[in-house]
């Protein structure tokens, strides 16, 4: 395999671009070291030990997972000071009391004063401490105790009174970037999300309490505004695949996507106008809803089609107007899907092919599950 082109797969396929993932990381380390920041990169996006040795500048410190298949996963393979950054399952603390007890630093997170009750009645072995994260909700409206509510200050104080427990900081998501379009859209919500967790640390610190702060999603920390520098660490992870949904946010451009599907056209059907190609929704996800121009994803170098549907294994491609010229794209010829969601699609896929300018060096296989 390794020096064949892309062609040489068996398809659907998910191919990354080393040299787009290893660009998108350099440039984000080099935003936050501007910045004055500490990078906590997160791994959801990919799961792989590849991509964080790249993202962690081989350090394999100070990351970020969203679950504890992930924790584990890296975790034997000697990473350290990982944040599962999740709202603590209380069905998981016994998992979590195992990582804390054997890494030098795991950190959990919680927005619920049932979770800090869960981790008081499980001290940990040797006279060592949970680390907790203090979720707030600065405007997402997902998980995380609402920063204006008086009961977010009685938590980060009850966290930081328990015995055995240390309020280790403070976490944000500011996954409200995702609806904005440009880039002052990105920064207004940077920088709403930045104001209120920074007060929020003022509040904490008049209760005598000090912790660290954290902020993070790809559109706010592709284009970060200075008072994010106030802060102690950023979390962002899509970003060192990006697609086209980050694209039209204004993160990046879709030149930067360093992960596309491959397909091959296995269908000709003239009575409907249209192309069967053999990647369904298995092989590149739902997410988006099909409300592109271009459907479910971008068709790379053919503006004019639109992945228009897809059942489990198979898609269903239509151009955009007038009739289809079947000798383009005759039966086993190849198409390159630039995917709405990395994330998503990059979950429906067991391996990911590894190229350099057409031509594959290897595999990365994710870790998966829970």
């Amino acid at each position: 395999m390794e020096g064949e082109p892309v062609s040489a797969l068996f398809t659907p396929a998910l191919v990354v671009d080393v040299d787009k993932v290893k660009r998108n990381a350099q440039r984000m380390r080099e935003r936050c070291h501007k910045l004055g920041v500490q990078l906590r990169p997160h791994m959801k996006t990919h799961k792989t030990l590849e991509c964080a040795d790249i993202m962690t500048g081989g350090s394999r410190q100070c990351i970020v997972v969203s679950t504890l298949a992930e924790a584990s996963f890296y975790a034997d393979h000697g990473f350290d000071d990982i944040l599962y950054a999740y709202c603590l399952p209380l069905d998981k603390v016994e998992r979590c009391a195992a990582l804390s007890e054997r890494l030098d630093l795991f950190q959990v997170l919680l927005d619920h004063p049932d979770a800090l009750e869960q981790l008081r009645k499980r001290p940990l072995k040797g006279s060592r401490q949970w680390h907790v994260w203090l979720k707030l909700d600065c405007g997402n409206g997902r998980a995380g105790v609402l920063h204006s509510e008086p009961g977010s200050l009685q938590l980060a104080q009850a966290i930081a009174e328990a015995d055995g427990v240390e309020l280790t900081g403070v976490y944000a998501h500011c996954g409200n970037t995702y609806s904005c379009r440009g880039v002052e859209q990105i920064q207004t919500v940077a920088q709403e999300t930045t104001n209120l967790t920074l007060q929020f640390m003022d509040k904490l610190k008049a209760f005598g309490i000090s912790c660290k702060s954290s902020i993070g999603s790809t559109p706010s920390c592709s284009h970060p505004v200075q008072d994010m520098g106030k802060l102690s660490e950023v979390h962002p992870g899509n970003y060192v695949f990006y697609d086209v949904q980050q694209s039209m946010i204004g993160s990046c451009s879709l030149d930067d996507v360093a992960v596309k599907v491959l397909t091959r056209v296995i269908g000709h059907c003239p009575h409907r106008n249209q192309l069967l190609v053999d990647c369904g929704w298995a092989g590149i996800s739902l997410d988006g809803g099909g409300k592109l121009p271009t459907g479910y994803a971008v068709i790379e170098g053919h503006p004019n089609l639109k992945l228009l549907s897809m059942t489990q294994e198979h898609g269903r491609v239509e151009p955009t107007s007038g009739p289809l010229d079947y000798s383009k794209y005759p039966i086993g010829s190849l198409l390159t899907l630039i995917p709405y969601h990395s994330c998503a699609t990059a979950m429906m896929h067991p391996v990911y092919y590894v190229h350099s300018e057409g031509r594959l060096l290897g595999k990365w296989t994710p870790t998966r599950g829970w």
